[in-house]
């Protein structure tokens, strides 16, 4: 189990991202070397995967394509959805991949520089794999809000009010 200590700095590095050890140790009033031992011990627990920075691509008007596909796999006995999702995440293209409940099994994330790509990978790899039955793909059109992020600022509604 973790302590309120640990666990507090989980959600600090979630809500802040990567900050300085001595910032870390500041804002949770402990020495360094605790911080770093802390932060040790959850990168070996598989608890710490990493830092990225959210950027917003539609500011620099970069035109890749992000596309959500849907799929429809058999499992394989004994092992479930892990043997078809291993192959497919090993895919370069693949950003993130998650079983799903509902309708279809996995949701595959692909990032592309075309809607071509996007369907080169679905038809070339994807659905070719012998535990696919079918696809469904989806493509963002627009970030509104991404991990707690909001992409698009926030404007003061302008409007009058109505009172009875």
């Amino acid at each position: 189990m973790y302590s309120s200590k640990e666990l507090e700095l989980l959600e600090l590095l979630e809500e802040k991202g990567y900050l300085e050890t001595k910032m870390l140790a500041d804002l949770l009033a402990l020495d360094e070397e605790t911080i770093e031992s802390m932060l040790e011990k959850f990168k070996q627990d598989g608890i710490l995967l990493g830092f990225r920075a959210m950027v917003n691509w539609q500011k620099i008007n970069r035109h890749d394509v992000t596309a959500f596909i849907d799929v429809k796999v058999t499992p394989k006995r004994g092992r479930g959805f892990d043997d078809v999702a291993e192959r497919i995440y090993r895919f370069p293209e693949v950003t993130a991949l998650y079983l799903m409940s509902g309708a279809y099994d996995l949701q595959v994330v692909i990032r592309a520089n075309s809607l071509q790509d996007v369907a080169s990978f679905v038809s070339d790899k994807l659905s070719p794999l012998d535990s696919v039955l079918s696809t469904t793909t989806h493509f963002k059109l627009k970030t509104y809000k991404h991990d707690g992020i909001l992409f698009t600022p926030q404007t003061e509604d302008k409007r009058l009010n109505i009172t009875p």
